[in-house]
Order: structure tokens, then C-alpha cells, then sequence
């Protein structure tokens, strides 16, 4: 680490801390609502299988949910520790909004989430149900909370700024400020692709060697439809963020695009897409460029003539690192696209009768799982790492926001994150993986309650969500 500063470190170990947490709030999110789902059909059709599948994704669910609540709580600390400038100058925007998140979303979810985990023999069916319903919309509502309080970092609303601190004057201003609405409907639908994809990966590993053939076929069946559905919707909603962006955070979009100039006033060529260049920060221009003709005008402003400001028409300081903000973004989009066409090729098998014995389309699945949680941290990435160097976008730089630490005690902590989480949440994700990959217990349905007997995983993780924890300044927590 020579040659890095106390601030260089901070941005690091924040990144390393909330790549990991991310993941873990995606999948719950996704989880909750398919429990619910699942739920729902056992109570409706009474076809057992769904209750086979409810009891064993519940116990991927508490483990996951358990693994969120403790890394989310390392970055409510880093609030204090490494961004004391931010939480001074902010704290009365993104402290109240936090306070939102666990009055609501939080003390919803720990009222019902040990009736949805253990309550199948102790409450009847409607209300076990309710408790299910109530711990999804929770999740929500948290993802509700924390997209408020980081999409005003990027578009601030609703504030005036007194003795060097902000303080809000509408409060419906700061929450549904301008990119509000597009960040949390494009987190949600991630969250469903991304759990969608990996019960299709769960599903297709257990297919191809030959494990609870009947509920595998019935969760890949359900996990392809969300796929073919939700990914084009993505697309829909992800080109909607792009024009919001383009409105508000300009330097971002041309770095996205790895564009530099702007063309003259009057120019009716528009501005080509490039599929892939090198951005070169020193240079100035992106190198080694393959170009589509004026695609980029009609993907960003919807006309073949449009423009937009290239990276050259704003000052220095003043521009992301496009060099990683444009490979991020293409690792996304191009990602996004192979879900669209996975989930396309998934309803060609159905309708030919061969999505379930096509072992190379299983395969396929299989691969497919991390898919969506890479995409994820890409776009996150790409929102975040755009968004400099600004904190708070044209309010407060990122070096104004960090604490007055040496670099020496940050790279220590730093080492000893990095250690921990490899350790612990390497070993919570492969038991995680482990569960997913054996299937459910053939005769799971003829009990009228999950197992939760010694070395259960369900009272485990419920030892862990028994505290609440924050989002960290560019990240979401789990609740």
C-alpha cells in the first residue's frame, strides 16, 4: 500500500466493505419476495411442493439475511471512523433517513421474522403468511430508505446550506429527489434477477446430477419466467436512468461513453457508440476506439443527431475516473444483455419441451448464477466511482469528507477487513452454496414444519440479525 493516503485507503476499504454487504441485501430482497410467492401458492393450490420449497429456501434466506446484518454493520461505523467530515456536513439529511429506514423497515421485519422462521407449528397458515408478506415488504421499504439517502448524495434536493452544513427544508424534496425513483426501480428489479438467476443455478445443479427432480423442475420453471421478464425490464428502466443521468450528472454519462469532445455547435452527425476503446486520463481520448456510427446519439437522447458534453468541457478535478467507469459500465450492460437472451433461449426450451433435459442449457444456468450479482457490483461501480469526485455531487468533495487520519492505522484496518471477511464470509457463502446445491430433502413436504434440529442454520443467523445495521455513505444495507 505505499505510496497511498489516509484518503486513497478510506475509499478503498469503503469499497471492499460494501462489495461485500451488497450481495447479501440483493439476495434477500429477491429471497423474501419468493418465499412470499411460494407461500402463496401452498395456500392457494395446496400442491405441497411449494411447501417443500418455501422450507428450504428459508434456510438460504436466514443465512444470507444473518451475513447482511453483520457486514451492514461494519459501515455504519465507517460513518464515524473514516467520513467524520460527511457525517458533519450531511448528518442532518442521511441520519434522519436512516432513523426512517429502522422505525419502518427494520422493527417490520424483526416483528414478524421469527414467526415466518419458526412459526409454522405455533400460528395458522393465514397469519404464518401475513409474517412472510410483512418480512418482503420490509425488505422494501429498507431498499426504499437507503436509495433515498444515496440518490441525494448524487442529486440533492430539498436542502439550503447553513454555516457549512446542509439543512433540509422539504423533506419530500430530499426523499423523491430527481434520480430517486430510477435508482430504487432499477436496485429492486437487480434484486429479483439476481435471486432469479441463482435459483435457476441452484435448480439446474440439481437436475444435472439428478436431485429433487420435481421441485428443481417447478423453481427453474419459476426462476426463467422472472428472467424473461424482468431483464428486458431492466433494460427498459436502466435506459431511463441513463437519460436522468445524462440531465443531472454529465461528466458521468461522458465517461461512461468514453467521450471527450463535444461536437460543434450545429453538427448533425451525432456521436458514435463506442463498443470498446482504452480511456486514456493523461491523454485525454480513448484509445484503440471500435465505433458504431451515431448509435450513441439514438441509445442516449433518443435522436440520431443528439449530442452530449464530452469530458474535455469540464475541468480536471472535475472528472471521473473514466478509464474504470467505462469498462464497469460495458460489464453491466453487456452481462444484462446475456440475461435477456438467457432468459429468450429459457422460453425456447419451454416451448420445444426441452428446458429441462437440455443438460448444455443447464450448464448454461449454472453459469449463469453469479451473473447477476456481478452485474450488480458493475453498476454500482459505475454509479459510484462516476459520481466523483464529489461526495455529495457539486456540494462536497470526497477529500473534504474524509477524516483527518494518518494513512498507517486506515491500511492496518483495511488489512484486517480484508482478512476477516475472506475468512468469515467466505465461509457463510460456500455453506450457502453448499444448501443451494443440494436440494430439498425429497420427503421435506410430508413434515408440517421445517427442521431446525442441531447445526440448523435458521437459529444461527437468527443469533446475527438480532442487531440492526446502516448503509455506509455509497452502498444499501440489510435490515
Amino acid at each position: 500500500m505505499h505510496g497511498l493516503t489516509a484518503l486513497d485507503l478510506a475509499r478503498i476499504q469503503f469499497g471492499f466493505t460494501v462489495s461485500f454487504h451488497i450481495l447479501f441485501p440483493a439476495i434477500t430482497i429477491g429471497l423474501a419476495c419468493f418465499l412470499a410467492f411460494l407461500e402463496g401458492r401452498w395456500l392457494y393450490t395446496k400442491d405441497p411442493a411449494y411447501r417443500t420449497l418455501y422450507q428450504f429456501w428459508i434456510k438460504i434466506f436466514a443465512l444470507n439475511f444473518g451475513m447482511g446484518v453483520v457486514s451492514g454493520l461494519v459501515m455504519a461505523y465507517e460513518f464515524g471512523t473514516n467520513w467524520s467530515g460527511f457525517s458533519q456536513f450531511a448528518g442532518s439529511i442521511t441520519g434522519p433517513l436512516l432513523t426512517y429506514e429502522v422505525l419502518t423497515a427494520f422493527f417490520l421485519e424483526a416483528g414478524f421474522l421469527g414467526v415466518m422462521l419458526f412459526g409454522w407449528n405455533r400460528v395458522g397458515p393465514g397469519l404464518h403468511f401475513f409474517a412472510t408478506v410483512m418480512v418482503a415488504l420490509g425488505t422494501l421499504i429498507s431498499s426504499t430508505w437507503i436509495l433515498a439517502s444515496n440518490s441525494w448524495m448524487h442529486t440533492p434536493a430539498g436542502y439550503v446550506v447553513v454555516a457549512g452544513k446542509v439543512v433540509p427544508t422539504d423533506w419530500l424534496e430530499v426523499i423523491f429527489n430527481p434520480s430517486f425513483p430510477y435508482r430504487l426501480a432499477h436496485m429492486v428489479i437487480a434484486a429479483l434477477l439476481s435471486t432469479a438467476l441463482f435459483v435457476a443455478a441452484a435448480s439446474a445443479w440439481q437436475l444435472l446430477h439428478g436431485r429433487a427432480v420435481p421441485a428443481a423442475r417447478k423453481m427453474l420453471s419459476m426462476a426463467l419466467w422472472m428472467v424473461l421478464v424482468a431483464a428486458p425490464l431492466q433494460a427498459v428502466v436502466g435506459d431511463a436512468h441513463g437519460l436522468n443521468t445524462l440531465a443531472h450528472q454529465p461528466a458521468k454519462i461522458a465517461a461512461m461513453e468514453g467521450h471527450w469532445n463535444t461536437a460543434p455547435s450545429g453538427d448533425k452527425g451525432g456521436f458514435p457508440l463506442i463498443v470498446f476503446g482504452i480511456p486514456d486520463m493523461e491523454r485525454e481520448e480513448t484509445r484503440y476506439a471500435i465505433e458504431i456510427p451515431r448509435l450513441g446519439s439514438l441509445i442516449l437522447t433518443h435522436s440520431l443527431d443528439g449530442q452530449i458534453r464530452g469530458l474535455k468541457d469540464f475541468p480536471k478535478e472535475d472528472r471521473p475516473n473514466a478509464t474504470v467507469v467505462f469498462f464497469t459500465f460495458r460489464a453491466m450492460v453487456g452481462l444484462g444483455v446475456a440475461m435477456i437472451l438467457f432468459g429468450l433461449l429459457g422460453w425456447i426450451l419451454r416451448r420445444n419441451g426441452a428446458v429441462y433435459r437440455s443438460r448444455a442449457f443447464l450448464r448454461l444456468a449454472v453459469a449463469m448464477g453469479p451473473a447477476g450479482l456481478i452485474a450488480l457490483l458493475a453498476g454500482w461501480m459505475t454509479t459510484e466511482i462516476g459520481r466523483q469526485p464529489w461526495v455529495v455531487y457539486g456540494l462536497m468533495r470526497t477529500h473534504d469528507a474524509v477524516s483527518a487520519h494518518q494513512a498507517g492505522p486506515v491500511a492496518l484496518s483495511l488489512a484486517l477487513f480484508v482478512v476477516v471477511y475472506f475468512v468469515c464470509f467466505g465461509v457463510g457463502i460456500r455453506y450457502m452454496l453448499k444448501l443451494a446445491s443440494a436440494g430439498p430433502a425429497p420427503d421435506a413436504h410430508s413434515h408440517d414444519a421445517p427442521s431446525y434440529g442441531p447445526g440448523s442454520v435458521v437459529p444461527a443467523a437468527m443469533a446475527a440479525a438480532s442487531t440492526p445495521n446502516a448503509m455506509a455513505p455509497h452502498g444499501r444495507r440489510e435490515s
